[in-house]
């Protein structure tokens, strides 16, 4: 079996284990049932949308990545993204509803998607706050941080990233490539949390942890000015000790980046 066949196995799989049947779209009612799944999920502003359908239209059309996930008739998840130099897709968006394995399902089917097509890499963005992002790009899919991006996309406009700046990471996914296990350890902590504050602890060593809040988005919601504190504490560790040239090799149970700095 080859490396794309064992991945568009796995991609079946996993759409069957969720119910939903996963296929590229094309034509402008179905691009239009895209736009109105992420409308649903993100409640963005008219002028903070996540792709339009004419960008849809656009990407289809040359060769990129615009799929969708069906439960019958309705539309329950999608993937947009765009091809990239260096034989890798970009997946600028996907959405889906949560708690159903949906994201996986469409995730492996855009890695089946790109073996097929000779790609070795998808690459996307992710807000680092977000630890049950974090632990499926990093945990299970076996993507690796690769940039901490400030303010990547300046001032959102929608329901989940409005009054924040929109701070990300870049994610490398090889899909070639099996991830290297973590370091020995201990590990030493340099972010954690105080209740909701986060609390930075200056420290030394060769792999740090640099945690996560439980759920950033509840927080914005409940104390802005905690969310905004961990924003800016995330900054001055992670995006400091990437910058640096630290290396992210992992995401602990617990909810913390592992970054190695030996280098």
């Amino acid at each position: 079996m080859t490396t794309y066949e064992a991945a568009l196995h796995e991609a079946e799989a996993a759409a069957g284990k969720t119910g939903v049947t996963i296929r590229e779209l094309h034509g402008i009612p179905e691009f239009e049932q895209v736009f109105r799944l992420f409308d649903e999920i993100w409640h963005p502003g008219p002028a903070n949308v996540p792709v339009p359908v004419e960008l849809m239209v656009g990407f289809a059309h040359s060769g990129s990545y615009v799929a969708g996930a069906f439960e019958g008739d309705a539309l329950v998840g999608a993937s947009v993204g765009f091809l990239a130099p260096g034989r890798t897709l970009h997946s600028h968006v996907t959405g889906a509803l949560i708690g159903r394995g949906i994201g996986t399902a469409l995730k492996l089917h855009q890695r089946a998607w790109c073996l097929r097509r000779g790609l070795e890499k998808i690459t996307w963005t992710f807000d680092p706050l977000v630890r049950r992002n974090a632990r499926f790009n990093l945990a299970k899919l076996g993507a690796r941080p690769e940039d901490y991006l400030e303010d990547f996309y300046g001032v959102m406009a929608d329901a989940i990233n409005e009054g924040d700046y929109s701070d990300r990471l870049v994610a490398m996914w090889r899909l070639t490539e099996e991830p290297a296990p973590l370091p020995p350890g201990p590990y030493a902590r340099l972010l954690g949390a105080d209740g909701d504050l986060p609390r930075v602890t200056p420290t030394v060593g060769a792999v740090l942890l640099v945690g996560t809040p439980p759920d950033i988005e509840e927080l914005r919601r409940r104390d802005p000015e905690a969310a905004r504190a961990w924003r800016l504490a995330m900054r001055e560790t992670l995006g400091a000790l990437m910058r640096a040239g630290g290396r992210v090799v992992g995401f602990s149970e617990e909810g913390d980046y592992v970054v190695s700095v030996d280098d």
